[in-house]
């Protein structure tokens, strides 16, 4: 439990920041050299391998090095988990929800009386 957690944690840490999130989304489309990954981004080479760094620690993409090329490639087995357990939530709060409407429309169909038999219409 507490290492499925401290993995949590890791992922949705490197997922929170935008930078890291494009380098993904670049990554999704395949395996590509870190000097080729930084081109698109306003920022230095070493900045976009701390960027890395971060992802690899989190075990969201693997570098391997070619001579003198560093590759990369995505990893999707933490962002699988981290989907696994938004998803019981996501069930979780459509169930609440479905219950909440479900009582509004039964409350709606039979309006309550006050105290003297008047009979209150919520559709105000």
């Amino acid at each position: 439990m507490f290492t499925e957690s401290k993995t949590l944690d890791s992922t949705f840490s490197a997922l929170s920041d935008s930078t890291r999130r494009r380098i993904l989304k670049r990554l999704a489309a395949g395996e590509t050299a870190v000097s080729d990954l930084a081109g698109p981004f306003k920022m230095s080479l070493p900045a976009v391998i701390k960027h890395l760094r971060v992802l690899e620690r989190a075990g969201l993409v693997r570098t391997t090095k070619e001579g003198r090329i560093r590759r990369v490639q995505m990893q999707a087995a933490p962002m699988r988990k981290a989907a696994e357990w938004l998803e019981k939530y996501r069930i979780f709060w459509e169930s609440s929800l479905d219950n909440l409407a479900r009582y509004l429309e039964s409350e709606t169909e039979n309006p309550r009386s006050d105290d003297n038999g008047k009979k209150h219409d919520r559709k105000k």
